[in-house]
């Protein structure tokens, strides 16, 4: 398994991830996760971003299952907080960019 840190921003770094919001973030992450063989190991967000830890394999297609998770996770925080609308630009939850890290394993 490879070992990936992703960072992702709210658009504009809005600051708008609350405990809650990190929350219902994080269970979404751990339901969309599995179809991609992906294992969450650690969760960290502040206002604006979040840190993800998670183990994936060689083969698992990690653009597809960010733009999936990206593309789900926004949709739903919209609807299920919608008095987060009011702070976002033109709807938009998270920007279009993120990190992807994979450390470099000692030889």
């Amino acid at each position: 398994m490879l070992h990936y840190h992703l960072i992702m921003c709210i658009k504009y770094r809005t600051k708008v991830i609350d405990d809650s919001v990190s929350s219902r973030l994080n269970e979404i992450f751990l339901k969309i996760a599995p179809t991609y063989n992906i294992t969450l190991e650690e969760w960290k967000h502040d206002v604006d971003h979040v840190h993800i830890l998670f183990r994936g394999q060689p083969n698992t297609a990690i653009n597809k299952f960010i733009n999936a998770y990206k593309s789900a996770s926004s949709r739903i925080i919209k609807k299920e907080f919608p008095e987060m609308r009011k702070s976002l630009w033109k709807e938009m939850f998270w920007s279009q960019s993120f990190c992807l890290l994979t450390p470099v394993m000692p030889q």
